[in-house]
């Protein structure tokens, strides 16, 4: 049998997180700002999206290194209609997720890290 490619390595982590984590739609970007794979149902949403959250990440890891602390593990939005949320996933890329206001943040980012393991594996 052949080995899976890596995008369908990344396509098969957000599906499953989506499944398993609370998580209603998940992207993985590079730290760029360039979509890689995501669950979003439209692409130019998505490209939009994640270059946005690319720069707000960015933007936190300055405001950190300026201000002398460590560098953020994750960034959170919330709003009444739910969260974005951001983690590294390696020198190259970014996990980002979307959910309802009302999740168990706990499991949302133990599922987090979790994917964040696999797509650091499939990135190399």
């Amino acid at each position: 049998m052949s080995e899976k490619r890596p995008i369908e390595k990344l396509e098969g982590i957000l599906k499953e997180i989506n499944i398993t984590g609370q998580i209603d739609e998940s992207a993985i970007v590079s730290r760029s700002g360039l979509l890689i794979c995501s669950t979003l149902p439209e692409k130019q949403h998505a490209e939009t999206l994640v270059a946005m959250s690319a720069t707000m990440f960015g933007a936190a890891e300055k405001a950190a290194t300026e201000l002398g602390i460590d560098l953020p593990d994750r960034i959170v939005i919330e709003s009444k209609n739910g969260k974005l949320i951001g983690t590294g996933a390696g020198p190259k890329a970014l996990l980002l997720v979307m959910t309802r206001p009302d999740i168990n943040l706990g499991l949302v980012l133990v599922e987090m890290k979790k994917a964040v393991e696999k797509i650091k594996q499939a990135l190399g």
